[in-house]
């Protein structure tokens, strides 16, 4: 028997960017390092809120940076990351709390599909500019990631019970009090101490305190250059 694999739980909002690359390049290297990779669904805006920190899209400055800065990680972590059109109604009008409470509920009944559940969600939003706040928009997402429409929307039910509520609030809680003040946040159980790193641009220090090695965002191209 080989070691046994460390606990990293990934805290993640399908209304950030920057936590779909985190993401999928965690979910790239969950079976190349030695880890247990728990993906933790939280509500950004209840992490914003207890922080006091702003979305980045309020600060002109930030928001400039933001839209050239996807472009180059959309190339760089080979994720198809577009800027909806109407930025600002999608982050700060329409929100995330059904999509989240949606993955909450998948979670803790089938977690095996959340991966799957989570991408289709980002994949509406951040690639094709499309809703996720409509039940339709959640169950056509649910149903492209391999659910069955009565299983979709048995789950969707859920999402306004005061067991999904209770859960998306503790894990959302849970981020802020290992220091989250936005996502994604990764935080990893190692020797007996636990490490908080915030952003998607955190998984070479991540693999330092791993002891593992870094191979870029897309592992698959390293490996197949060697």
């Amino acid at each position: 028997m080989g070691p046994v694999p460390r606990t990293v739980e990934l805290f993640y909002d399908v209304l950030s960017p920057y936590s779909w690359l985190g993401f999928e390049i965690l979910c790239r290297y969950k079976n190349i390092w030695n880890i247990h990779l728990q993906l933790r669904p939280s509500l950004i805006a209840g992490i914003m809120k207890d922080s006091g920190n702003k979305p980045p899209a309020l600060v002109p400055r930030k928001a400039q940076y933001m839209t050239s800065d996807i472009k180059l990680l959309r190339q760089h972590v080979q994720v198809p990351l577009k800027l909806p059109k109407d930025f600002f109604a999608v982050i700060l009008e329409k929100g995330s709390l059904s999509a989240m409470r949606f993955l909450t509920a998948v979670n803790m009944e089938h977690p095996e599909v959340l991966e799957r559940a989570s991408r289709e969600l980002w994949m509406r939003v951040w690639a094709r500019d499309e809703d996720i706040t409509e039940p339709q928009s959640i169950l056509a997402a649910a149903e492209k990631a391999g659910m069955s429409t009565e299983q979709a929307r048995r789950l969707l039910e859920k999402i306004s019970t005061p067991q999904v509520k209770n859960q998306l609030k503790e894990t959302t809680e849970a981020a802020c009090q290992y220091g989250a003040f936005g996502l994604p946040v990764t935080v990893v159980h190692v020797d007996n101490q636990t490490h908080m790193l915030f952003g998607s641009d955190r998984m070479e220090l991540l693999a330092h305190l791993l002891g593992e090695k870094w191979m870029g965002p897309v592992p698959a191209a390293a490996r197949a250059k060697l």
